[in-house]
């Protein structure tokens, strides 16, 4: 009887589920888009050039800089990245500039590390020094950061787009020999750039949540509780004001999409419509194999519809919570541990689909450098540019956002084949999952740890979350 007067309501859920939106085809077709010249598309090959490309465009610019990262940390590469801010701004008096952390995240230590002020210290130091010709603003998107964060991505510099997964310090900055692995995309198109940059103004300069870091007086979170929930509250209505633009034979659509909560996410939905109209083939970057739910449910459609699946995940030693043996252990450096769990189940459970060639998993590794990759690639003529990591804290807490390119005349596709095949130059294919390593090798205080988690049913929730 239970089942009988349920049974209207399952269906209903069913119908309405985001995985059974029909028509992916006409979702996709009926978003704006900005009609961007090929030409005016780079693919950056590496953080070296990803640096280079950063400083020479902060250098050059005369109108506006607006910077939105998870953060810009106190360290030799961040400091670069300041000097050149502040050396642009007395060039150019009236240049406005606007850098945009998360809040949380700017005002606390390294994990592991004493407690400090954070990158914020350091960016009073330099308003102190150089004057406030820099506004850096600090970003709450939650109470509080294990809840969410900012993970909005991409620099606009004057009429430039440079789009990157990446944050800004050392590592990311391919500074003292190592480096973290992200893509880099430089889009050179005014009706892009304004529609992003007009988006920080509206949505976070004009909030009474978002307040300056780089000043004496910085206010305490518990004080502004209030705004942050209208904040929330406006982020998951808003959008990026997108043209219309007919694409010409030579151009290439571009449509920037916001990401924010569990429903009416337009990044969320057009990333499952995206999947669901794969003719042939998908590349998916993940740095953290941790699929969301849907995300799975799609692959698993796929590979049943015949399609093939290419996955590029790091090696759990190319995470960058990878804890090497004979340095103290800390429970962050469980993750990778997790991460490669997860990838052993799904490599078990689609084990006929490894054998037969239809799904590959790559694992990569470069000697002690991370991978942070992130994006899609749909047959040869789609793809996507997101910080969004495919996990399910991207998928239902971060603010994120992603550039969904539409190619139909394949003009990118060599330039998108080449970024592949240097992906694949440092990775290696999963044959099946027993050449994972074993959990009975992992270190004693990770096995400890991991049964310990598996016993109190702990490791759903870190999922969830991390």
């Amino acid at each position: 009887m239970n089942k009988l007067m349920t049974s209207p309501r399952r269906l209903a859920q069913r119908l309405l589920s985001p995985l059974r939106k029909p028509k992916a085809d006409a979702w996709l077709e009926a978003l704006p888009a900005f009609a961007v010249p090929a030409a005016a598309i780079e693919v950056l090959p590496d953080p070296s050039a990803f640096r280079r490309a950063l400083l020479q465009q902060i250098a050059q610019a005369t109108r506006r800089i607006v910077i939105v990262t998870l953060y810009l940390q106190d360290d030799e590469g961040g400091r670069e990245v300041l000097d050149a801010l502040y050396a642009a701004k007395a060039r150019h008096p009236a240049l406005q500039i606007s850098v945009f952390v998360d809040w949380h995240r700017a005002q606390r230590g390294l994990i592991g590390k004493q407690k400090s002020e954070g990158n914020a210290g350091m960016y009073r130091e330099y308003a102190r020094r150089l004057g406030p010709g820099v506004a850096i603003y600090g970003v709450p998107v939650q109470n509080r950061e294990l809840f969410g964060v900012l993970h909005l991505k991409g620099f606009v510099i004057d009429d430039a787009v440079l789009y990157s997964g990446a944050s800004l310090n050392d590592v990311y900055l391919e500074r003292h020999g190592r480096y973290r692995l992200d893509r880099y995309h430089l889009l050179q198109h005014r009706g892009l750039a304004d529609a992003m940059a007009d988006f920080v103004q509206r949505s976070f300069v004009e909030s009474d949540a978002v307040r300056r870091l780089n000043v004496p007086d910085v206010p305490a979170t518990r004080t502004l509780q209030a705004p942050i929930r209208e904040f929330r509250q406006a982020l998951q209505q808003a959008r990026y004001d997108v043209a219309s633009d007919v694409a010409g034979p030579a151009d290439v659509t571009v449509t920037p999409l916001l990401g924010f909560g569990r429903s009416d996410n337009q990044l969320n939905d057009t990333l499952l419509a995206l999947l669901r109209s794969t003719r042939e083939r998908v590349i998916l970057l993940t740095p953290y194999f941790n699929l969301p739910r849907p995300v799975r449910i799609v692959l698993g459609q796929l590979l049943r519809r015949g399609c093939t699946i290419d996955i590029m995940v790091g090696d759990k030693t190319s995470n960058d919570f990878y804890i090497p043996p004979g340095q103290p252990f800390k429970t962050i450096g469980l993750l990778p541990y997790l991460y490669e769990n997860n990838l052993r189940r799904f490599a078990r459970a689609h084990r006929r689909q490894i054998d037969s060639g239809q799904l590959n998993i790559h694992l990569w590794r470069d000697g002690d450098n991370s991978y942070h990759l992130k994006g899609l690639f749909v047959d040869d003529d789609m793809a996507v540019l997101t910080g969004n990591n495919l996990n399910p804290r991207a998928w239902a807490l971060d603010l994120e956002n992603g550039l969904l390119l539409r190619d139909p005349a394949r003009l990118l596709h060599a330039r998108h084949q080449a970024e592949w095949v240097a992906l694949k130059r440092h990775a290696t294919r999963l044959s099946d999952h027993l050449a994972l390593e074993s959990p009975r090798h992992y270190p004693a205080e990770v096995r400890k740890q991991l049964k310990r988690l598996n016993r109190t049913r702990l490791d759903r929730l870190v999922n969830r979350l991390l």
